[in-house]
C-alpha cells in the first residue's frame, strides 16, 4: 500500500471510539428530536382525518389563493435576486473601487435585521401615512397591503443567499481565467457567458435553491404588509396562521405539510447539487484527454 492510501486511511482525530459514538450519537438524538420527530407530527396531524380531508383541505379556494400568490412571489423577487447576486458577487470578488466594504456589509444587512422590522421599514416608506404614501394613493397605486408590498418584502428578506454564495467561489477562482479571455479577444458578455458562468452554476444553482425556499417560507416581513386579506394577501404560511388561530387544525397541517415538502424537496435537490459540484470538481482535478478550447470572437471552432 502506498503512502498516500495510507494516510487518507488514517483517522483524523485521536479521541477513542467511545467519544466518537457518543458524539454522534448526542448529534443524531439532536436531529430526531428537534427535525425529523416534528417533521414526522406534520404529517401525521394533516392525515389525522384520513386522505379524503387532507385534500379537501387543500382544495378550499383561499388555500388556492395562498398557493399561487406564494409562487407568484417566488417567481419574481427569485429571479431579481438572481441577477443582483451575480452582478453584486462579480463586482465585489472581481473589481475593486470606493465602497467595497460598504457594498458587501450592506448586502448582510437583511441577515441581522428582523423580518418583522423590514415589513414595519416599507409600511413606513409606502404606506397611507409614511413618505410616499399620498402621492401612491393621489395615483391610485398600491403597494402596502398588496401583492407588490409582498413581493418587495419577501426580496428584501432573501436578496443575500445568492449573493453570499457567490461571493467567496468567486474570490476564490481570481481573474485569470477572466483575463486570459480578454487578451484573447472575448467580449465581456462573452468572459462571462463562456468562463465564469461554468465555474460558478452549482454555487449559483445551490443559492438559488436556498432563496427560492426562503421566499416561499418567509412569515414575519410578508406578514406585516401583506394587510392578513383572505383570498388577496395570504400566502402559504400566513393561510396556514389563519385556519390554526381558528382551530382548523388538520387544515392548517395540510397546508403547512406543503412547506414541509418544499424543505425535503429543497433538502434533495442540495444534496444533488452538492455531489455533482464535488463530482465535477474531483474531475477537473484529473488531467485533461484534451485542453478546453476558449471561445474567440471570428474564429471558428
Amino acid at each position: 500500500m502506498s503512502k498516500q492510501s495510507t494516510a487518507s486511511n488514517r483517522p483524523i482525530t485521536t479521541e477513542s471510539p467511545w467519544v466518537r459514538r457518543t458524539l454522534i450519537g448526542v448529534a443524531l438524538l439532536f436531529l430526531a428530536l428537534f427535525l425529523l420527530l416534528p417533521l414526522a407530527a406534520v404529517f401525521t396531524e394533516a392525515l389525522r382525518k384520513g386522505l379524503d380531508a387532507y385534500l379537501e383541505a387543500l382544495k378550499e379556494p383561499d388555500a388556492w389563493s395562498a398557493i399561487r400568490l406564494t409562487l407568484l412571489t417566488a417567481a419574481i423577487s427569485v429571479p431579481l435576486n438572481l441577477v443582483f447576486g451575480v452582478a453584486a458577487a462579480w463586482c465585489i470578488a472581481k473589481f475593486e473601487f470606493r465602497g467595497k466594504s460598504v457594498l458587501t456589509t450592506l448586502i448582510d444587512l437583511p441577515f441581522s435585521v428582523s423580518p418583522v422590522v423590514a415589513g414595519l421599514m416599507y409600511v413606513l416608506v409606502f404606506g397611507a401615512q409614511g413618505w410616499f404614501g399620498p402621492w401612491l394613493s393621489a395615483h391610485d397605486i398600491k403597494i402596502i397591503f398588496a401583492v407588490p408590498g409582498i413581493v418587495l418584502a419577501t426580496v428584501f428578506v432573501t436578496f443575500p443567499f445568492i449573493a453570499r454564495e457567490l461571493i467567496p467561489l468567486m474570490q476564490a477562482q481570481g481573474t485569470d481565467e477572466e483575463q486570459a479571455a480578454i487578451v484573447l479577444g472575448a467580449s465581456g458578455w462573452q468572459t462571462f457567458w463562456h468562463v465564469t458562468l461554468p465555474n460558478i452554476k452549482w454555487g449559483l444553482m445551490y443559492g438559488v435553491i436556498l432563496c427560492n425556499a426562503r421566499a416561499m417560507g418567509e412569515f414575519g416581513a410578508v406578514s406585516v404588509v401583506s394587510g392578513h386579506i383572505r383570498g388577496q394577501t395570504n400566502t402559504v404560511p400566513l393561510h396556514v396562521e389563519i385556519l390554526y388561530n381558528e382551530y382548523q387544525s388538520v387544515a392548517a397541517f395540510a397546508v403547512a405539510s406543503l412547506l414541509a415538502l418544499l424543505a425535503l424537496v429543497t433538502l434533495v435537490v442540495k444534496s444533488i447539487v452538492e455531489w455533482r459540484s464535488e463530482r465535477e470538481r474531483a474531475a477537473a482535478d484529473l488531467p485533461p484527454e484534451k485542453p478546453p478550447a476558449l471561445p474567440v470572437p471570428g474564429v471558428a471552432r
